[in-house]
């Protein structure tokens, strides 16, 4: 979908308050639980999805606030590069920026940053839900 089918705005019936340009940044320090050590990799790396966990948690928070308690989101397409290692320790500062709002779909903007040096950036689509809607999906 093209960025110009987008609308600036949520249906009120959810929320007021997001609106594209909207950013929140988080950081974590690489442990060991997120690096290739524990699926035998020989250096203490950052993983991709440990990586991405990291992106759409950021996501996620962006648009926390101005969502109706009964409410949230949850991801639903994923285009990152991984372009750096981080090694073990590291810190990396996460940003994610909404790029693009069409009723309930969201798209945002993600990067993740070690310094100077860009770990992963892509993009993150996530979609508005009521809280329970996944309780009603078959299981099993």
């Amino acid at each position: 979908m093209s960025e110009e089918r987008y609308s600036d705005r949520v249906s009120a019936k959810i929320s007021d308050g997001i609106r594209r340009g909207l950013r929140g940044e988080s950081e974590c320090v690489v442990t060991d639980a997120m690096t290739t050590a524990h699926v035998g990799g020989r250096q203490r790396v950052m993983t991709t999805p440990a990586m991405i966990m990291q992106m759409e948690e950021t996501a996620q928070e962006v648009t926390r606030p101005f969502l109706p308690v009964d409410h949230t989101t949850v991801g639903y397409e994923i285009f990152v590069r991984h372009r750096a290692a981080a090694p073990l320790g590291t810190r990396v500062r996460i940003s994610a920026e909404l790029i693009a709002v069409d009723d309930r779909r969201l798209q945002f903007r993600v990067e993740a940053r070690a310094g100077d040096v860009t770990v992963g950036e892509g993009t993150i689509r996530r979609t508005i839900i009521r809280l329970g809607a996944l309780d009603r999906l078959p299981t099993g």
